[in-house]
């Protein structure tokens, strides 16, 4: 990341609502995920660590988010979500697999879209649509709205 993307980033940060927040944690799980899988073809076993142990605090962030006990099914959902992402990271580590690490990419995107949309609908357009790149293990939007709707909830 370059001197100008940092700061950018703090510059955005600052001012963020919570889901501006949330947006950004996304962001950066995309964006350690794809230098992960670049490393990985790179054969840069280091830099791939690197990212993908960053990538594992972000997940234990977004995971300190939730939640827990009466956070509703949109809580028990996004948990279930992050322990399997969790899974999947570490096999697709343990395998030297860039395919599996950008697999993984198109889910964040697919979540962070999501947010995106119920932010939109809460408050109006929030920032630039992002593209829908495939399942999310189970989750939906109709499922993550009528959690975010149904229930006291935190992300």
């Amino acid at each position: 990341m370059t001197r100008i993307d940092l700061a950018y980033r703090k510059t955005a940060v600052e001012g963020a609502s919570g889901f501006g927040l949330l947006m950004a944690l996304f962001d950066t799980l995309a964006a350690n995920l794809q230098r992960a899988a670049d490393a990985e073809r790179a054969n840069d076993l280091e830099k791939r660590c690197h990212e993908v142990n960053h990538a594992l605090l972000v997940i234990g962030c977004l995971e300190d988010w939730v939640q827990r006990g009466p956070g509703g099914e949109l809580a028990d959902q996004l948990i279930a979500f992050y322990t399997n992402f969790r899974r999947s990271l570490v096999g697709a580590q343990v395998r030297r697999s860039a395919k599996e690490m950008e697999q993984l990419i198109a889910k964040v995107l697919n979540i962070r879209q999501c947010w995106q949309q119920i932010e939109g609908r809460r408050q109006g357009p929030s920032g630039p649509d992002i593209f829908s790149p495939g399942g999310m293990n189970g989750l939906s939007l109709a499922g993550i709205q009528a959690g975010a709707r149904d229930s006291n909830w935190s992300a």
